[in-house]
């Protein structure tokens, strides 16, 4: 996975997590201001039924998918980056993502590869060749 499709995945996920943020405070606060809710003190007891009603619970359905889906693209994000940094032959990049992802701050790591991580398919093809070793153990030479 290259850098670019990482930083494409992170960002697509930020923009499903607003999206999603978005949708469930709009649809939250139409059904709140619409007494869609049936309420006991601060306790939700019930919902009135009406197209309103299974309307707004379907966009807070929606919102909760999307919002899922962000997650799960920003996970992937993540692993990409570190897949991608295990390439690199100095293994700070790796074991720093890998370290504070597993410690919960997948959403730090992530920022910090896309600010400032190596991209590490392209450190692959960049690296020398090593020179070919003929039968005797000694390198071949190319006759020019």
């Amino acid at each position: 996975m290259t850098k670019s499709l990482i930083v494409k995945l992170f960002w697509g996920s930020l923009i499903g997590l607003v999206a999603g943020l978005v949708l469930m405070a709009v649809s939250c606060g139409l059904a709140i201001t619409n007494g869609i809710f049936i309420m006991n003190g601060p306790d939700v007891t019930g919902i009135k039924s009406s197209a309103l009603s299974w309307t707004l619970l379907g966009l807070m359905g929606l919102s909760m998918v999307v919002l899922l889906l962000a997650a799960v693209t920003h996970f992937v994000a993540w692993i990409g980056a570190v897949l991608n940094t295990a390439n690199l032959p100095d293994k700070t990049w790796f074991v720093v993502l890998l370290v504070v992802g597993l410690l919960g701050f997948v959403f730090i790591a992530t920022i910090a590869y896309v600010i400032a991580g190596p991209d590490g398919l392209k450190a692959k093809e960049q690296a020398p060749a090593r020179p070919q070793v003929g039968a005797a153990g000694a390198p071949t030479r190319v006759a020019a």
